[in-house]
C-alpha cells in the first residue's frame, strides 16, 4: 500500500522526520529495488535560499510546485541525479531531499548499478549513490509516489520513536547553512558523514521538536 497525499501535503519540515525508516520502491524493466530512508533534508521554497525554488518557478523546478507526492529529480556536478519527494499545499514548492537509505530488497541488482560501492552500507550513503541504485534519473522526475501502479513508489512512512531522530545542518550547500534540517536514524551506517572545520563526524543533536 502507498502512502496517502494528504500526509505528505504539510511544511516539509514536519515531513522530512516522517520519511526516516519508509520504504521507497523503484520497479524497473520488471525488477524491484527497495530502500529504507535513514536520512532526509527539507527544503522550503520560497524562504529558503539553499532551495532550487528560492528564485520562482522554472523549467527544471516545476515539480517542486505541483501537488504533494511527486518525485523531483534534478541533475547536479553534471554527473549524478538527486531525488526529492514534494510536500506541501500545491503552489508552495517546498520538497525533501532523500540522502541516504539501506536496500532492503534487490540487493544484487542494487549492487550491478552501484559497482563501485565498497559494502552494503555504501549501496545508498549519500542522494547520489541513492538515486542511482533506484535507478532515478529524467524519467523519474514528475512521477506519483501516491499512485500503487507508478514504477517509483512511496510504500510506507517511518513512524518512529522520536529518540531516534537525530537532526543538524544541512550538507553540501553554502548558503542557510546554520539551519538543522538534516534528519537522519541514530546509528545507521548508511548515513553520510558530515564534514565541519575539515574533520569528518556526524554532527548535530537530538531532535526535541521543529519550531
Amino acid at each position: 500500500m502507498t502512502v496517502g497525499r494528504d500526509l505528505l501535503a504539510r511544511p516539509s519540515l514536519e515531513v522530512a522526520p516522517l520519511l526516516l525508516g519508509a520504504v521507497l520502491v523503484s520497479t524497473v524493466d520488471g525488477v524491484e529495488v527497495a530502500v529504507r530512508l535513514t536520512e532526509v533534508e527539507a527544503y522550503d521554497g520560497l524562504e529558503d535560499p539553499a532551495s532550487h525554488a528560492y528564485r520562482g518557478q522554472t523549467p527544471r523546478n516545476a515539480v517542486m510546485f505541483g501537488s504533494a507526492g511527486h518525485l523531483y529529480c534534478y541533475f547536479t556536478y553534471g554527473m549524478h541525479w538527486c531525488a526529492n519527494v514534494v510536500c506541501g499545499p500545491d503552489g508552495v514548492a517546498t520538497a525533501v531531499l532523500l540522502r541516504a537509505g539501506e536496500v532492503v530488497r534487490g540487493v544484487e541488482t542494487a549492487k550491478a548499478r552501484r559497482p563501485a560501492a565498497r559494502g552494503l552500507r555504501d549501496l545508498g550513503r549519500g542522494p547520489a549513490r541513492l538515486a542511482g541504485c533506484l535507478a532515478l534519473d529524467r524519467g523519474a522526475n514528475g512521477l506519483d509516489l501516491c499512485d500503487p501502479g507508478s514504477p517509483v513508489r512511496l510504500e510506507s512512512l517511518g513512524a518512529l520513536p522520536e529518540e531516534l531522530v537525530r537532526s543538524g545542518p544541512r550538507v553540501g550547500i553554502s548558503v542557510a547553512t546554520d539551519r538543522p534540517w538534516r534528519f537522519w536514524l541514530d546509528g545507521e551506517t548508511s548515513v553520510s558523514a558530515f564534514r565541519v572545520g575539515g574533520r569528518k563526524r556526524l554532527a548535530g543533536r537530538r531532535q526535541t521538536g521543529i519550531s
